[in-house]
């Protein structure tokens, strides 16, 4: 099989890139040759910029889509839109992503749910930190993100804050932009990191804060998850689906999928934890199997 990767940029490290880089090592592995023409099939990173699609068949992996009223969301979703009515398959990163996506764009023919997942033979190739300054934690938190306001930096600090012991540290990873980072001697900004820095980050830590609103499917928990950390999230969008069934959850009220202001997310009340009834696997292989299986069944159906 020859896949196109269309709407990708392999050196970027954003979500859909660094899965897209994922991808590419498990396909590589199975002897699937990638973005090698003449090709079989493209599997399209969110929209398609073909002006005729009809000539390779055309798998949409969706991440998400717009609804920030703050936006212009019906004009960020049309092209969006196009690629969705014409692709002969769509694959929805969540459960929460497909719920929205359905309702929003209406129903498509032929779609699945894939979730995110871990590059296990990159984490495991990783160690955790070996700087004897670590030494005196008890506890090694973490959290990261581009940090626009729905990903909520500041709940992630108050968490914290309100739960670390007195010898507890909570590193923070990414472009802050213009969140403010408290000063106190427990919160250490580390900037922007890359994949393999985060990895080992992960590997240090205890606990992997993420208390985003409305997120999709982050890559950021899947790999801290695999990397051993215990995740803390809200049971906002699709973070929980992957976050694993010990993970310490925030409840908030349910969304009704209609267009919000999603950079002014509404507080929080820490005290509200539930259980997760959410167990999804994270191994890549699995995924790119998944992805095989799809790509697969619509190039037959093409025919």
């Amino acid at each position: 099989m020859n896949v196109w990767l269309e709407n990708t940029n392999l050196s970027s490290n954003s979500g859909p890139n660094s899965f897209a880089q994922k991808l590419i090592r498990s396909f590589t592995k199975k002897d699937v040759k990638i973005n090698q023409g003449p090709y079989d099939i493209s599997l399209c990173f969110i929209e398609s910029f073909r002006k005729d699609m009809s000539k390779l068949p055309t798998v949409q992996r969706l991440d998400g889509i717009y609804f920030n009223t703050a936006q212009n969301h019906v004009l960020q979703n049309s092209n969006i839109f196009r690629t969705y009515k014409q692709a002969k398959g769509v694959v929805f990163q969540s459960e929460f992503n497909k719920n929205l996506t359905l309702k929003r764009f209406g129903d498509h023919s032929n779609y699945t749910v894939i979730h995110n997942g871990a590059d296990l033979d990159l984490i495991n190739s990783i160690s955790a930190s070996t700087d004897s300054s670590l030494d005196k934690y008890e506890n090694i938190w973490c959290c990261a993100a581009s940090w626009r306001p729905h990903k909520r930096l500041k709940d992630n600090i108050d968490y914290f804050l309100e739960h670390s012991g007195p010898r507890d540290v909570l590193f923070i990873a990414g472009d802050k932009q213009e969140e403010q980072i408290p000063k106190d001697d427990k919160i250490k900004y580390l900037g922007v990191l890359t994949p393999e820095q985060l990895i080992s980050l992960y590997k240090t830590s205890t606990y992997f804060i993420y208390l985003a609103w409305l997120d999709h499917c982050p890559n950021v928990v899947v790999d801290a998850r695999a990397a051993g950390c215990k995740i803390i999230c809200t049971n906002s969008g699709g973070t929980p689906e992957i976050a694993g069934p010990d993970a310490i959850i925030i409840e908030q009220e349910l969304w009704d999928f209609e267009p919000i202001d999603l950079y002014s997310p509404p507080p929080l009340d820490f005290s509200r934890k539930i259980n997760n009834p959410c167990d999804v696997g994270y191994d890549m292989e699995v995924v790119a199997n998944k992805y095989l299986e799809v790509l697969g069944n619509t190039i037959a159906g093409s025919r």
